[in-house]
């Protein structure tokens, strides 16, 4: 049983493509499943969101993966705040 739940906190590559670059990040199961769901709630595509992220990032604070893991960390924060999160 520890096993399985170890795997779970594996990053594991998921492939995007952002502005018609392909790319890849390394992220755990968990952080992909909530980034779809923030994608579909927001009515975007994971492409669009992640490239929306990209856009955003300091180049210098870290990769893609890490922005989206604090993308997706600061919109729960917020959820759980109650606060409506900005666009």
């Amino acid at each position: 049983m520890v096993i399985s739940a170890m795997t779970k906190l594996k990053p594991k590559k998921r492939s995007l493509t952002l502005n018609g670059h392909r790319t890849s990040v390394s992220i755990e199961d968990r952080f992909w499943t909530a980034f779809l769901g923030i994608a579909k709630q927001r009515n975007m595509g994971i492409n669009e969101l992640a490239a929306e992220i990209d856009t955003t990032r300091d180049p210098f604070d870290g990769g893609l993966a890490s922005a989206i893991r604090d993308y997706v960390l600061t919109w729960y924060m917020t959820q759980a705040d109650g606060q409506s999160h900005q666009d």
